[in-house]
């Protein structure tokens, strides 16, 4: 395995669930997701509730609302999110991304859900995603998907950094043959150069790399658990 040893990045606490609920009405993933305004601010609510009967734990951690991603694309998701005011976009050599679907990662069975203990997978980087899945489930852990690590974004932008970026290989292609697709999402900035376009320098970018692949710039995002409220 590559030697890494970067410096620890904590993550800030994430927003309590009701400004989580509130941002994804602001950016219109409710109705993107036919979801009610309501009924995720309820969601909410009662993830607060059920926060305090545990003594208030999970509300000052690093739990995240999550929206199934059989409700909205990741390709719809992309264009929310932001940087230095830039638009986020989808590669164009990646058509597909909403082909990519939950591989080995359990989801709960509802449009609304949480993820917990989100990390960036910083140590990871620099080990391919075919070095980097085995050591997540042997920490307990299981990688982000696509569609999480774009809401883990639409709350706090922040965690896209340069030379700082992630994989979500959580998400995978399975083609007709049953074999799964060699390229593994991931979410970096753009440079603006090639066919990404000058205008979109420093934009959210979602792409692809190989399954077997390393590359310096991007750890491997993962979770705890995921569940209901």
């Amino acid at each position: 395995m590559p030697d890494t040893s970067p410096t620890a990045v904590t993550a800030p606490p994430l927003p309590p669930f009701a400004t989580q609920a509130d941002r994804l009405i602001e950016l219109g993933v409710h109705e993107l997701a036919g979801i009610p305004a309501a009924d995720l601010r309820g969601f909410a609510e009662a993830a607060l509730r059920g926060s305090s009967a545990r003594g208030g734990g999970l509300e000052s951690s690093d739990v995240l609302l999550a929206v199934h991603p059989d409700r909205v694309p990741a390709s719809a998701l992309a264009p929310l999110l932001r940087r230095e005011g830039k638009p986020g976009f989808v590669v164009v050599d990646m058509a597909d991304v909403d082909r990519f679907a939950p591989c080995g990662v359990e989801v709960p069975d509802s449009p609304l859900y949480l993820v917990t203990g989100l990390d960036r997978g910083d140590h990871l980087a620099n080990w391919s995603p075919e070095e980097a899945l085995p050591a997540l489930t042997g920490d307990g852990r299981t990688p982000l998907l696509l569609s999480e690590g774009i809401h883990w974004l639409l709350q706090q932008p922040e965690m896209l950094e340069r030379n700082r970026c992630f994989m979500t290989i959580g998400s995978r292609l399975r083609k007709a043959n049953g074999v799964l697709d060699s390229r593994t999402p991931a979410i970096w900035i753009s440079n603006g150069t090639g066919r990404d376009g000058r205008d979109r320098r420093d934009a959210p970018k979602i792409g692809w790399c190989w399954w077997g692949n390393r590359h310096t710039w991007l750890g491997f995002a993962s979770a705890v658990g995921r569940g209901g409220q």
